[in-house]
């Protein structure tokens, strides 16, 4: 699913007051990083992750990854922090209503 223009400024805009919930450091986007995040995102729809300094890849390396390893879509790489989103099948939770 592609985000428009207005979808990812308002998704832009829900994930700025967000902390890291996701940090890839040394071992980069494991298995449990992805498993992590596959959990965060059925959870919160909108997640904010963050690239240590011990890490090889780029935080737009790494949003790449976890993005396509998730099936999420990047909303916004900004130094070493990215956001990603993905609609959440859970039905117990409020889901973010796109634009």
């Amino acid at each position: 699913m592609a985000l428009t223009g207005k979808q990812i400024r308002q998704l832009r805009s829900l994930a700025h007051h967000l902390n890291p919930v996701i940090l890839i450091g040394r071992g980069d986007v494991s298995d449990g990083v992805v498993e992590q995040a596959e959990q965060s995102l059925e959870a919160h729809e909108l997640i904010k992750c963050g690239v240590q300094d011990g890490s090889d890849l780029s935080a737009r390396e790494a949003a790449g990854e976890l993005a396509e390893r998730t099936g999420a879509e990047v909303v916004q790489v900004i130094g070493h922090r990215f956001s990603l989103y993905r609609e959440s099948s859970r039905t117990d939770i409020e889901h973010i209503k796109l634009a």
